[in-house]
């Protein structure tokens, strides 16, 4: 197209000898406008290219001051004591969180921070006063301390091996600082669900889950449990660490039975916070990154 830009009217005369002087520089016209229109559509292919790499940038600018916000939250102390401990600041308080290394349920694990800062940023959205709230896999008990601070009333599960120092957690950030104060219940996923929390008995209106699809063998179990504990109008905040694949193939699983949507993604933590309700329940909006 660009090499018939270039050619006059005797050159369309000598290769196309049928056309006459008019229909020769008619020729020339639609050629140069096709033309015209083929460089258009380049530049704004180049132009859109070069947006979507602007974009890029500055939603890792974006990402990268969020995560610097967040990890910004944590703190450690100024001497060693002879009890471990980890300090973070939520919802107006200074937290201070006990934490043990033999094993993943007693560490503080940077999906909960994302889960945390959502919930203290989004307060007005998702107001959490009066509400109630159950925390699967609480662990250290750092999303329901800041639930609980927000006016949730709150129950934080976990395995019995846990409860000891996830209690000592809650109660220690959470007596007289809370509307409502906290309970901690043992939850084992899959197992005695309706006897300890029968379905007549109990409605929650948030589910709160950080980090709980990791490697171990109790995924259908956990899958179970959600379906169990959650209504129709139940809503499920789940900040989820990707790993490996196997692990990862639990979304897809999870999306059998809810409606899912990307509400926060931070691709430098492989972090994605998630927002669900159950098949049919929630207008899927498209996903919101933050970054």
């Amino acid at each position: 197209m660009l090499f018939r830009c270039c050619i006059g009217k005797e050159d369309v005369k000598q290769f196309y000898p049928f056309l006459a002087g008019r229909q020769a520089c008619a020729y020339l016209s639609v050629v140069f406008w096709l033309s015209m229109d083929l460089t258009s559509s380049q530049h704004n292919h180049l132009n859109n290219e070069q947006r979507r790499k602007l974009e890029r940038q500055a939603g890792e600018k974006e990402e990268e001051q969020i995560v610097t916000e967040i990890m910004r939250r944590r703190f450690f102390p100024d001497v060693i004591t002879y009890k471990a401990w980890e300090g973070f600041h939520f919802a107006g308080h200074e937290i201070r969180i006990t934490e043990a290394t033999d094993c993943y349920g007693a560490v503080v694990w940077p999906s909960a921070l994302v889960l945390c800062y959502f919930l203290e940023t989004n307060s007005k959205q998702y107001n959490l006063v009066d509400k109630n709230v159950i925390e699967i896999g609480a662990g250290t008990g750092l999303v329901s301390i800041v639930a609980s601070l927000l006016g949730a009333l709150v129950t934080a599960t976990d395995l019995p091996e846990l409860l000891g120092n996830l209690q000592h957690n809650v109660l220690q950030n959470t007596k007289l600082k809370c509307k409502h104060q906290p309970c901690v219940k043992e939850l084992s996923w899959g197992i005695d669900l309706e006897k300890n929390f029968p379905r007549a008995s109990y409605h929650f209106d948030y589910i709160m889950a950080a980090d709980v699809v990791y490697h171990h063998p109790f995924l259908d179990e956990l899958l179970l449990t959600f379906d169990h504990l959650c209504k129709n109008d139940t809503v499920i905040m789940w900040a989820m660490k990707f790993r490996l694949d196997n692990e990862n193939q639990f979304v897809d699983r999870f999306q059998t039975l809810f409606d899912l949507e990307v509400i926060s993604n931070f691709p430098s933590l492989n972090i994605t916070l998630y927002k669900a309700m159950r098949k049919g329940r929630m207008k899927v909006r498209p996903s919101k990154l933050s970054v």
